[in-house]
């Protein structure tokens, strides 16, 4: 090889040389830049913290012995910070050796605080720590209040429970379970708000037991109530301060009941012997409790009628219909009455129209109002004072739910809501018929046909529809069918 030849090569070798030199020192650039950032927010911790411990020193001896015996020193209680003195010579031979062996920028992370890497709990360790934390609350709570909270108002805060908690509770302690008859705690009972109302339904698989939903957990109840006869069919036709009233599918005896505690009564027989089909409303002689009695209206479509007062026990004939009232009723009796304060509303067809009682005055007055056309299965319903329709509103083959407020100055309906049409669109085409089976602010509709089977449920107040979870019994697979049912506040100390 000729000189020519050798200084190409030489030129070569000092080329590659400086390129791996600059290399080098950018690197080395860079490292110091981060390490001088870190060195930063250690001072801003220290400053806002404090002096650090009396064992850590700024001499580059200690640091150096830290990093190399770094597993002991991250099992100290308490935790150590690493600062470096930047006016210190030694920070360009030492620290920067230690970035350049590494090769990588992720080597300073040894003179952060070490944190053991986070790490997902189970669902039973979450509930478990879950647990104690309320058990250690508890346990506070008994020592610095529960030990100095008035006996007189253990029976207002335990009235306010949700009705599934009070159950549970009512196992703590006897006093807790006498508190179903007691005078005081039903008074405080009917001072709270009313809430959502319950439903008892029937199933046509099990007519002879009954099923409640409650729509503030979305669950399904299936009570055994061993009072209400098995030989006969019983069918739940009104409600009123948590008592539910039934009567056998031969309109002859009355039963009443407080499905949650089991109260139970048969009401005497009546005096007239009316064998056709009846409609029945209940209301209260007070304002939300049963303290002070309860009355049931029926009436027929003759417009033979009787009213009990659980006060006296016995059924009375208040009089006859009023001459101005035409009958026959032709009432709807796929339509439930509707109580609003003392006074019951009935749905009649011919004339269409409503028919109103008062229990204290006993007067009858009747309302011919004509329904919306296209209309099927309508019931009526209330809320807050307001009397409201709803029904099946079918055109061509489309159908829909609607709702309807009764107007008082004009007594014509006027439609306010209707079904969100994504939920019409799965009845399109198909011949749907519909049970309404409460129809106190909250209503639940069940609507069927040969292909579906839905239950919903609508919030007048509030216009909100929902979904209904089937009701399926325990240890079974097979969805119910809803046949009839109706509302009911839930009250634990209401007594038939």
């Amino acid at each position: 090889m000729g000189q020519g030849g050798e200084r190409q090569v030489k030129g070569e070798k000092k080329d590659k040389t400086d390129k791996r030199r600059g290399e080098r020192g950018s690197r080395g650039m860079e490292g110091l830049a981060m390490l001088r950032q870190l060195i930063g927010q250690v001072q801003e911790l220290w400053e806002l913290y404090g002096s650090p411990p009396h064992y850590l020193h700024h001499h580059h001896h200690h640091h150096q012995q830290q990093l190399q015996h770094r597993p002991h020193y991250q099992t100290q209680q308490h935790q150590r910070w690493c600062f470096l003195d930047l006016d210190d010579n030694s920070l360009d031979n030492g620290y920067y050796n230690l970035i350049m062996r590494g090769g990588k920028s992720s080597d300073l992370k040894t003179v952060e605080n070490y944190k053991p890497p986070p790490t997902k709990k189970s669902r039973r360790e979450r509930n478990r720590e879950k647990l104690v934390e309320t058990v250690g609350s508890t346990e506070i709570m008994e020592q610095q209040i529960w030990k100095e909270f008035p006996e007189d108002l253990f029976e207002a805060v335990i009235a306010r429970l949700p009705i599934a908690t009070f159950f549970r509770f009512r196992s703590v302690c006897r006093k807790w379970n006498s508190l179903l008859t007691s005078h005081s705690f039903s008074q405080h009972c009917a001072e709270v708000p009313q809430g959502h109302p319950w439903f008892y339904a029937i199933t046509h698989e099990n007519v002879n037991s009954g099923a409640m939903y409650d729509p503030s957990t979305k669950k399904w109840h299936h009570p055994s109530i061993p009072c209400l006869p098995t030989k006969i069919i019983i069918l739940p036709v009104a409600s009123a301060g948590g008592l539910v009233c039934f009567l056998d599918i031969g309109h002859r005896n009355f039963y009443v009941c407080n499905p949650l505690t089991h109260s139970f009564k048969e009401l005497p027989a009546r005096s007239v012997r009316v064998w056709s089909r009846v409609a029945v409303g209940m209301t209260l002689n007070g304002n939300n409790s049963t303290s002070r009695g309860y009355k049931i209206l029926w009436v027929g479509c003759d417009g033979e009628h009787e009213v009990y007062d659980s006060e006296k026990n016995t059924w009375t004939r208040p009089g006859s219909m009023p001459s101005n009232i035409k009958l026959p009723l032709a009432l709807n009796f796929r339509s439930q009455a509707v109580s609003i304060d003392d006074t019951l509303y009935f749905m009649r067809a011919d004339p269409e129209g409503i028919v109103s009682y008062n229990m204290t005055s006993g007067v009858w007055k009747q309302f011919p109002i004509p329904a919306p056309p296209h209309l099927t299965d309508h019931t009526l319903a209330e809320c807050r004072g307001r009397i409201l329709l709803v029904g099946l509103l079918t055109k061509n083959a489309a159908t829909c739910v609607c709702i309807w407020e009764l107007q008082k100055m004009t007594l014509l309906w006027k439609e306010v809501d209707r079904m969100p049409n994504i939920w019409c669109l799965e009845f399109y085409g198909k011949h749907v018929r519909m049970n309404c089976l409460g129809n106190k602010g909250l209503l639940m509709l069940s609507l069927r046909s040969r292909q579906m089977n839905r239950l919903v449920t609508y919030d007048i107040a509030s216009g909100e529809w929902r979904k209904v979870p089937g009701c399926v019994l325990p240890r079974g697979r097979k969805r119910q069918w809803i046949a009839c049912g109706t509302a009911f506040h839930p009250c634990p100390t209401a007594l038939a």
